[in-house]
């Protein structure tokens, strides 16, 4: 069967499936979802676990040893398995279909993977978990969620946050939920259990808004100008060198270059894709800005990378803040709009 994230607490209260898939891309709430089911696992005496992760040339005769090793004594054992890509390949769809028909009462199966794509939900091997146990899939928690998911882990925390407290929180953690958990924490500590005011947070919380260098290129490649400027002003705020941001800016102009340049040369923007080994999760990002921009636009900012970045060394003049500026507008909106 396929529950939400937050049903999980009530399933493990009233039962233990033989196995479980919890997929999703926000780290910290698969990572939760996997505590909670080791902890019911271990108060229904799995002691033992088995720990394979999927990665290239994985052998996976090793998942199915796994059911037919037995422990010198009688354990009951839990066999987990890592997807890092979410692609078991055939053989591995195979392998997890047999070993789910050889569980019993003292072996279960956990797997875990990133968020599964329409074709990959639909596989046997993820219909096969879902028939014989639990399906749990994860969703980030978007900024309109965010508040109340920060009103319901605070008073889990026993805090008693006002509407302006979880609005600081909120606005300065920017959908880090690691970083919204330890702040949390962090007004426990400090304040012990109670209220929690819009000042006690401006004065215990620290900025740990996810202002990253591939924040910054996901913004500006899914064409969002106006978070583009706010993770760049961030960044250079927080005192990141701007040889950094340049750098980051150039990695992401080479990939869009090349891309650009093969679809010239008749090759179809998804083998393109494939050839350049970006990610499924950031496919849907490079196609938004393939369609914004022009051919030769990414050369030309290729070429505003190289003047930024001899001015972030100092090998010349000018200011690679404005410089980084304009190459991130360029990014996000295109030639026309930039202009």
């Amino acid at each position: 069967m396929k529950i939400k994230a937050n049903q999980l607490s009530s399933h493990l209260k009233n039962n233990l499936a033989s196995c479980y898939l919890v997929t999703g891309d926000e780290h910290l709430l698969v990572d939760e979802a996997l505590d909670a089911i080791r902890a019911a696992a271990r108060e229904n005496g799995f002691t033992s676990r088995d720990l394979h992760v999927a990665m290239t040339g994985f052998d996976w005769q090793q998942l199915r040893d796994s059911a037919t090793n037995l422990s010198l004594f009688a354990e009951r054992r839990i066999v987990e398995l890592r997807l890092p890509t979410g692609k078991p390949g055939r053989v591995g769809g195979q392998a997890i279909v047999d070993l789910v028909g050889q569980l019993d009462a003292d072996l279960m199966l956990i797997v875990s993977a990133p968020k599964l794509d329409g074709r990959i939900q639909s596989s046997k091997w993820v219909k096969t978990l879902e028939a014989e146990g639990v399906n749990i899939p994860t969703w980030p928690i978007d900024a309109r969620e965010l508040p109340g998911w920060l009103a319901e882990r605070m008073r889990r925390a026993g805090l008693q946050p006002d509407r302006g407290a979880i609005a600081l929180i909120a606005d300065r953690v920017e959908g880090n939920l690691l970083a919204a958990v330890q702040e949390i924490e962090k007004l426990r500590l400090l304040l012990g259990e109670g209220k929690v005011t819009a000042d006690d947070v401006s004065s215990a919380v620290a900025n740990s808004s996810r202002y990253d260098v591939f924040k910054l290129v996901d913004a500006a490649l899914v064409g969002d100008a106006k978070r583009s400027l706010k993770v760049l002003a961030g960044l250079r705020a927080e005192g990141v060198e701007p040889v950094i941001v340049v750098w980051a800016l150039t990695r992401e102009l080479r990939i869009l270059a090349g891309l650009a340049d093969a679809i010239a040369q008749g090759m179809d923007l998804a083998s393109g894709m494939r050839k350049a080994r970006i990610w499924n999760n950031r496919q849907s990002l490079v196609r938004s800005c393939m369609a914004r921009h022009q051919p030769g636009d990414f050369n030309r900012l290729l070429k505003a990378t190289n003047h930024a970045d001899r001015a972030a060394k100092g090998q010349t003049h000018g200011d690679p803040w404005q410089a980084a500026t304009e190459i991130v507008l360029g990014l996000s909106l295109g030639r026309r709009k930039a202009a």
